[in-house]
């Protein structure tokens, strides 16, 4: 694995492992020792990844398994915009690898990014205060050679959807387009234009949907995103309302905006 040179002129640093619990556990271990980034910390498995909710992330050897600490990327009220940053740069990153696969790429609400509808990766933003300081974690979790089978929804891995992209490939690429993105976001000053971005690559975002928020369910129909990042979800009692974190699924087909998937199959990080 190794840094571009982009991600090098930024003052990224890079700390390679074999084998780590978690990629985003090690970034914060290091927060609390006094490291402030922005530092890649990457692995060639995980024996304890996790994604959103809690939920395990399989991380067998062959997939990319990496997380950017930052620290004090942002003021406290655009900290979440960082979802969007980061999903936007590892779009940049395959579509640069493989233009191919570009058309079949598309982000679902707020930062998975799928390939013909099945999810191909997922990204698990942490923070927390460490020496006075926000230090966030933003972990990323791509599915090179492999993906889990047997999931409630589907799943997809590069190799599968014929694109012949290595993991220490990937990062690199990764590195300068997360680079380029943090540049073109400003701290929340250029979100406006992330947000278009974003938008433009969106999936299902003006479609039906079913919202899983932390203590309830809603259904309404997508009406895409506030100023802040926030889903805006039209309610069936006419009302709106803006989500600023939850799950969103299709209340009918895939999200997609290219063709069907190859398959079914599950995913972590």
């Amino acid at each position: 694995m190794r840094l571009s040179s982009a991600a090098v002129a930024a003052g990224c640093r890079l700390s390679a492992h074999d084998t780590l619990p978690s990629t985003n556990a090690e970034a914060l271990t290091a927060a609390r020792g006094g490291e402030r980034g922005p530092l890649w910390i990457v692995a060639r498995r995980q024996t304890a990844g996790r994604g959103r909710r809690g939920n395990a992330w399989v991380s067998p050897p062959g997939n990319l398994y990496a997380t950017l600490l930052l620290t004090d990327p942002a003021p406290p009220e655009c900290a979440p915009q960082i979802s969007f940053v980061a999903v936007l740069a590892l779009h940049d990153a395959i579509g640069e690898r493989d233009p191919a696969l570009q058309k079949a790429l598309a982000l679902k609400w707020p930062n998975d990014l799928l390939c013909a509808g099945a999810k191909l990766a997922g990204i698990l933003i942490e923070g927390e205060r460490a020496a006075d300081a926000l230090a966030v974690a933003i972990g990323i979790g791509v599915n090179c050679e492999s993906h889990p089978p047997q999931t409630p929804y589907p799943v997809t891995d590069l190799k599968a959807a014929g694109a012949t992209v290595a993991a220490a490939e990937l990062f690199e690429a990764l590195t300068a387009t997360m680079a380029r993105r943090l540049g073109q976001w400003r701290r929340g000053a250029g979100f406006a234009e992330i947000r278009t971005d974003w938008l433009a690559r969106a999936a299902g975002i003006d479609g039906d949907m079913r919202a899983r928020l932390l203590d309830r369910e809603i259904v309404g129909r997508g009406e895409g995103l506030d100023e802040h990042g926030r889903l805006l979800l039209r309610l069936p009692d006419g009302s709106l309302h803006a989500i600023a974190a939850g799950e969103v699924f299709p209340m009918t087909g895939v999200l997609t905006n290219e063709r069907p998937p190859r398959g079914s199959a599950r995913q972590g990080h």
